[in-house]
């Protein structure tokens, strides 16, 4: 569960969820010029598990749906539709209590669940529509500047210092080369070291190979727009995984117009639709 996939509309869809549990527990009704106690939707269970938890459990499902990587489906219907019926069923059976109450007054628990229930269907329905309530509920994490590859961490204080494995200018000592004759080295072990000859032509050395030139790409932190799938990177069209708006990723490679990501769980896969990708 990607719990940062969650949007404003959701945490509305949450707290309604809460206050519509918390009234179920409260005066269901009132009595007019009676002081006597009065019911509370649970000393009817067709009232409390009927109407109130069905809202409450409808809300749940379109948030279980969103933070999910993959919707689920159920008879056909995703839980996202399915929940935001629920919620819908919940305010419109609370309506029609309060407009048919005839003698009695609405309690405290009556009024408060059926604003709650019609909060939590308007959130559900017009999550997926509205612009303010599709924004993302927790903003993204900073994220931290990715170190080159080959690059390694100074000291405190200091900034990183290339050179070190597979860093590209790194110059890396290789076993057999050829020595400095006047000392000797590199003979093989057990073996004596030739006299110099005075008259043998003196053989120019062999120049260092320069380095190659570093990639012009280096790896970044991005965040997409809208949930895309990851391919896997032997090329075949079955997504491995869904990057989900809110989250940093890291780039690693580019090919083309495309990305090659790396997800929080370590997973990698190329990112074949790059377009509005925010840049960390």
């Amino acid at each position: 569960m990607n719990i940062r996939s969650l949007t404003r509309g959701d945490g509305v869809l949450i707290g309604a969820a809460v206050v519509l549990f918390i009234a179920s527990f409260l005066d269901y009704i009132s009595y007019k010029g009676l002081t006597i106690d009065a019911p509370n939707a649970w000393d009817s269970l067709g009232n409390a598990i009927g109407v109130y938890l069905v809202g409450v459990i409808g809300a749940a499902l379109v948030v279980l749906n969103r933070a999910l990587p993959q919707p689920r489906k159920v008879v056909g219907l995703d839980l996202g539709q399915f929940g935001a019926a629920a919620t819908i069923i919940t305010a419109w059976s609370l309506f029609w209590t309060v407009i048919d109450l005839g003698e009695v007054d609405a309690g405290a628990g009556l009024i408060l669940g059926l604003i709650a229930a019609l909060v939590a269907a308007g959130a559900a329905v017009a999550g997926p529509l509205v612009p303010a309530l599709k924004a993302p509920l927790m903003g993204a994490p900073r994220p931290q500047a990715p170190q080159p590859y080959g690059m390694q961490p100074g000291q405190p204080g200091q900034q990183g210092v290339p050179g070190g494995y597979g860093y590209p200018g790194a110059q890396h000592p290789q076993y057999g080369g050829p020595q400095d004759p006047s000392h000797g080295a590199g003979a093989p072990f057990g073996a004596q070291a030739a006299a110099p000859q005075p008259h043998a032509p003196q053989q120019p050395e062999p120049q260092a190979q320069a380095p190659q030139p570093a990639a012009d790409f280096a790896p970044f932190w991005f965040a997409v727009p809208v949930a895309r799938p990851l391919y896997a990177e032997d090329g075949s069209q079955a997504p491995i995984a869904e990057l989900a708006p809110g989250t940093w990723y890291l780039a690693v490679e580019q090919r083309g117009a495309a990305l090659v990501a790396q997800t929080q769980d370590g997973r990698r896969g190329v990112l074949q639709d790059t377009t509005g990708i925010q840049r960390g």
